[in-house]
């Protein structure tokens, strides 16, 4: 079964400093249908303007993952962690028992255009913990790359849960076909551009939610940067 959802279906927030999109239920933004999808508990597709962001606050027992689309992000917590990600860069917080961080927009003129994604974890009350790594285009040109895994498999960002997240750039002829481990669906996320996905035409916020389905078909992709989120 595949159910498609439409960009403007989406939760939507703007804050003048920050105009956010929310996939599911978030804030001020509330829908029964779209609470979460497994573990996959937020993607907000978050526009901060330059010199903005968030101020220092609170979150325990969270995976949290920035999946930066342009610009800058600038982050702090309370680990002593302090770095600024880039372009292809992809962030992850363990919040565990509990962690402070603020986020800002460092650029004086350039928006920063980021996912952030929100996995809830299957264990409680861990050493929260910092991790980033940088995903060059080359590593995810025209096939998916696994970016986020419970154990680190292949380069990627470790979480503590069963998921796994794989990200690809597709444009023009280039394809895939992805098996989908028995058992287990599928959300996928259009960050950007255009691309079909098992036959149906996806543009930049669309999402598509698989289940008993054999595999992902990318294909007839225009500057598309794509999330496939594989879930229990």
């Amino acid at each position: 079964m595949i159910i498609q959802r439409k960009a403007q279906e989406r939760g939507h927030a703007n804050h003048g400093w920050l105009d956010s999109w929310h996939s599911f239920s978030f804030a001020g933004y509330y829908d029964p249908a779209h609470v979460n999808f497994g573990a996959l508990r937020v993607i907000n597709d978050d526009r901060i303007a330059a010199g903005m962001g968030f101020g220092t606050h609170p979150h325990r027992d969270m995976e949290i993952i920035t999946y930066m689309l342009a610009g800058e992000l600038a982050h702090k917590d309370s680990m002593g962690n302090g770095s600024v990600i880039k372009t292809g860069s992809v962030q992850q917080m363990s919040a565990g028992t509990g962690v402070q961080h603020s986020e800002y927009n460092p650029s004086d003129t350039a928006e920063a255009h980021l996912l952030q994604i929100w996995i809830i974890p299957n264990v409680e009350g861990v050493q929260p913990s910092y991790a980033e790594t940088q995903f060059t285009a080359a590593d995810k040109r025209g096939h998916l790359r696994l970016i986020v895994s419970e154990d680190g498999r292949e380069g990627s960002i470790r979480i503590h849960q069963d998921a796994r997240i794989h990200a690809g750039l597709f444009s023009g002829e280039e394809a895939q076909q992805w098996a989908i481990p028995a058992g287990r669906r599928v959300y996928v996320h259009l960050a950007k551009g255009k691309l079909q996905v098992n036959g149906l035409a996806l543009s930049a916020g669309d999402a598509l939610m698989l289940t008993d389905e054999s595999s992902v078909i990318l294909n007839n992709g225009q500057d598309a940067d794509v999330l496939v989120f594989e879930l229990d």
